[in-house]
């Protein structure tokens, strides 16, 4: 088995999966003269709503297209007579009908999918040199479907803004020089959904938009039902001391995958879920982005959308307030009771987008309303819905992070949902979440925003421990080396641990935290090993 490092499962990520959306070769001529037309939904077989961006095609033809933020698609120019309509997207089975097509006429043809895990056999692995093969055999036009803004990135590629923090890769590390390893927790989830959006647009991802843990940190893991959590676990088991500690830790190991005499060591870590009914009362500030970028189907409407999903998990106790920005920012909701969905909906279907991006203007608005209101034992928090385009005012990183930083002292956490493509600052909005005690997701569909704002809605707007650090000793004995898989961006000094105000990651009900590391056993040659020191002492025999 050849060895992959993590550098070649980050770049291979978008080009391997990409090639699973190769679908028939050249389409066998047909009479364009006696042609119809389908169209219907797209709908997830579980949540009933319409799947985005899914391939649907004729089979033995170069027709085909992708399904709108609804689900919904056209075919024109179908041969009339029986024909075979697919439906493709990963993490759904393939499903095919039959329909009569007529001439001159349309049919009405809808699918519901089902969500399936990714099987081996579905990855094509091919060698990939120079530029994307072709992944779609027909033309999608996308302006016509009301993606004009998708379009134009794609057919000028300058337009696309979108920013990623560079990842320096962890290396090996000699357990004799450096026997600790501490990081902060991560549970975003963002870079596997916007990852998705690339592979199932026929695209490579960016290097740097993979994030390796949050792609598995995205996923839930198996855990032992019967430990349980708090102060009755029995002493001396491995949740001993869990009233002082209330949460679940796992260790396992097994043979790496990709070089079998190094071992892979998981680390979990997993805080109890809080139903929603069980939930404090929320003080919660939307914090609604609605410059010109937002314009488009992916961005602004599709947030609409989510947001009426939330709307549904509200309850009377919890109190609701938008605040909207673009040239500037302004109050369109004063903090409203959960249950009055009417108004909190209306007043979010009246948004339209236009104008330049006022966000640090919108963020300081957004924390005062908070502020104003805030909740004595509760749930405070302000949810900043955006593409990350800042343009006006406080715009830099730096003027942001340092902003955030100030505001969460006021006890205020902060939730990022990032929208769209084509100018995705996935940079900007991954750090004010870090340093706004708070998590970051990026919203591809309708599915996501229900993923991050209904089943996971407790761990999405209630933290439950804040600052949390894992350090891990590896003994000489029993380890050469080791490398952190991952967390590249949530490193710290060995001395943080013991530092109660260096910040770090935030653990929302029901979160789940895995952390991987590939140990090379002493005894073995350690990669990338420093030559000898020539003046240190050396243990006597």
């Amino acid at each position: 088995m050849a060895t992959l490092n993590v550098r070649g499962i980050r770049q291979r990520i978008g080009g391997l999966l990409a090639l699973t959306l190769a679908i028939a070769g050249p389409a066998p001529a047909h009479a364009q003269s006696e042609t119809g037309a389908v169209r219907g939904t797209v709908l997830d077989a579980t949540a009933s709503v319409g799947v985005a961006e899914a391939q649907v095609f004729v089979a033995g033809t170069a027709i085909g297209t992708l399904t709108d933020a609804n689900g919904a698609y056209f075919l024109s120019g179908v041969p009339a007579g029986e024909q075979v309509v697919t439906v493709r997207l990963i993490g759904y089975r393939q499903t095919s009908k039959s329909v009569t097509v007529t001439a001159g006429g349309t049919v009405t043809l809808d699918f519901s999918v089902e969500q399936t895990a990714l099987r081996r056999e579905d990855l094509t692995v091919t060698g990939v040199a120079g530029e994307m093969p072709q992944v779609l055999p027909y033309t999608v036009d996308r302006a016509a479907r009301g993606l004009a803004a998708t379009s134009v990135m794609r057919a000028y590629p300058d337009f696309n803004t979108e920013s990623y923090a560079r990842i320096e890769e962890n290396g090996f590390r000699s357990v004799d020089a450096s026997p600790l390893s501490t990081f902060s927790i991560d549970v975003d989830r963002a870079s596997y959904a916007n990852v998705r959006r690339f592979i199932q647009a026929g695209e490579r991802p960016p290097v740097d938009a993979v994030r390796i843990e949050e792609m598995i940190n995205y996923f839930p893991y198996e855990w032992d039902s019967g430990r349980d959590f708090g102060p009755d676990t029995a002493a001396g088991g491995p949740d001993s001391a869990a009233g002082d500690h209330p949460f679940q830790l796992l260790t396992e190991v097994w043979d790496a995958p990709w070089k079998p005499e190094h071992r892979l060591v998981r680390i979990g870590l997993r805080a109890p879920s809080i139903d929603t009914e069980d939930l404090p009362p929320s003080n919660l500030v939307f914090l609604l982005d609605v410059s010109g970028s937002m314009s488009s189907p992916d961005k602004l409407p599709l947030l609409k959308k989510a947001f009426a999903l939330l709307a549904e998990q509200l309850r009377p106790q919890d109190r609701v307030a938008i605040v909207v920005y673009a040239g500037a920012a302004g109050l369109v909701l004063p903090p409203t009771p959960g249950n009055r969905r009417a108004r909190i909906l209306s007043a979010v279907e009246r948004l339209q987008a236009g104008g330049s991006t006022a966000g640090g203007a919108g963020i300081a608005l957004a924390y005062e309303v908070a502020r104003e209101h805030f909740v004595e034992d509760g749930n405070n928090r302000v949810v900043l819905a955006t593409d990350g385009d800042f343009n006006v005012g406080a715009s830099s990183d730096a003027e942001m992070v340092r902003l955030i930083e100030k505001e969460r002292e006021s006890g205020i956490f902060l939730t990022v949902l990032g929208f769209g493509t084509g100018n995705l600052k996935d940079s900007k909005m991954e750090q004010i979440a870090d340093h706004g005690n708070g998590n970051f997701h990026y919203v591809d569909g309708l599915l996501e925003a229900r993923k991050v704002l209904v089943e996971e809605m407790g761990g999405t707007l209630l933290t439950v421990a804040k600052d949390v650090k894992l350090q891990v000793e590896f003994n000489p004995a029993r380890a050469a080396a080791y490398r952190l898989i991952g967390y590249e961006n949530r490193l710290l000094a060995d001395e943080d641990f013991n530092d109660d105000t260096k910040d770090a990651g935030e653990l929302g009900a029901g979160h789940t935290v895995t952390a991987l590391y590939e140990v090379v056993p002493a005894g073995l040659p350690v990669p990338r090993s420093v030559d000898p020191l020539r003046y240190q002492p050396t243990a006597e025999p």
